[in-house]
């Protein structure tokens, strides 16, 4: 209806005080608003007044948002108007312009103390929980996918695989060697320089040879790894993620775990190992060439003994961590790829929690293995 032919709503008014009752009726929309406006202002805000909308034609948001100010401004002044006769279509209106209306409840603000203190404990506990309970289930799922392709080889992306391995191992040659050959000089000059005062320079051999090859080697390269090749998985999934990739693939009725997963785990598996007999030889040769050159050793000297102080089990030690450490960086770096929801910021928190998680998870594996170890008595 155009608005010159729109029936014009009114406001009829009886009663005064406590007792004023007022009619609406005609259509309140917005064509014909206005000459209202003007009425329902000038209403007295005082007492308790009934507003009776049973004659009421139409009404729109611009006559709703009226009546939502008009019941407002009696509210704000200690009165009261009550109103009767909405129709259902209509009260779902007001209800809903009503709701629009309210403010939104102000943030909760910070607190400070022993109570917020104990807040945070509790917040981060149950967030450490639930988030190990989803790497256990995420643990299942790969356990899961691993066993299909172990029934069905063909499913393995082979070429993805190699890739990986160039990725995380070969690449990863010239950062791992340089690492492990300075920690090799650092344990032998701390060595030379602690052992002098005892005349026992000679056992700095012993010393580089057996914690290189037992600890320092893996654990070095274990962190290095996750570092730089789980970090670089959570935001290669996690952008993935971003994009709605992973959800085509799963519309596809791809597997992202076997997809995704299993061969970024797979070729750390291969992987790592063989870094770590790099890091190994490169961790012996560092502490090698500063024991000759701080306790006058030739390299003959140093290399017999070597083989003196160390055997093939205290080798096999280290080497038997690194499958271990590398299915646990390789999950957690898919994890929390997987879990990136929406944002680059998010791909970005995610990452830096993948490594920090990789890390920790690493050490925590390397002293259980220290604990078993002790107790076999290897």
């Amino acid at each position: 209806m155009p608005n010159g032919m729109a029936q014009q709503a009114s406001l009829k008014k009886t009663g005064e005080g406590d007792g004023l009752r007022l009619e609406l009726s005609g259509r309140l929309v917005t064509a014909t608003l206005v000459p209202l406006v003007g009425e329902f202002d000038a209403l007295p805000a005082r007492g308790q007044a009934t507003l009776d909308m049973s004659q009421l034609e139409a009404l729109d948001t611009a006559g709703a948002w009226l009546i939502e100010r008009t019941e407002a401004r009696f509210a704000a002044a200690g009165a009261k108007l009550e109103i009767t006769g909405v129709r259902p279509g209509l009260a779902k209106l007001m209800a809903r312009v009503g709701k629009a209306g309210k403010p939104a409840p102000l943030p909760r603000p910070e607190t400070h103390g022993p109570l917020y203190f104990v807040e945070g404990i509790g917040a981060g506990t149950i967030s450490a929980f639930q988030q190990a309970v989803d790497l256990i289930g995420f643990f299942g799922a790969i356990v899961t996918a691993i066993a299909r392709v172990l029934v069905r080889p063909s499913q393995m992306r082979f070429t993805s695989l190699v890739s990986h391995i160039e990725q995380v191992g070969m690449n990863a040659m010239p950062i791992v060697g340089l690492l492990t050959v300075l920690i090799g000089v650092v344990l032998a000059y701390q060595g030379v320089d602690q052992l002098r005062a005892y005349g026992g320079e000679i056992f700095t051999v012993n010393l580089v040879g057996i914690s290189v090859l037992r600890e320092m080697g893996i654990l070095l390269t274990a962190i290095m790894v996750a570092g730089r090749s789980g970090s670089a998985f959570t935001a290669q999934i996690g952008t993935m993620q971003v994009n709605e990739e992973i959800d085509a693939m799963r519309t596809l009725a791809l597997d992202p775990i076997q997809a995704l997963v299993l061969p970024r785990i797979f070729a750390l598996i291969i992987a790592v190992p063989l870094l770590t007999v790099f890091a190994d030889f490169m961790g012996i040769l560092g502490g090698g060439v500063m024991t000759c050159i701080l306790v006058d050793l030739s390299p003959a000297q140093f290399l017999h003994q070597l083989n003196n102080a160390v055997t093939v089990k205290t080798f096999l030690v280290g080497l038997v961590k690194a499958p271990v450490f590398a299915f646990v960086i390789g999950m957690v770096g898919c994890f929390e790829g997987l879990r990136v929801k929406g944002s680059a910021e998010s791909v970005g928190r995610l990452t830096t929690q993948s490594v920090v998680e990789s890390i920790f998870l690493v050490i925590v594996f390397d002293a259980m293995f220290s604990i078993l170890f002790s107790y076999l008595g290897i």
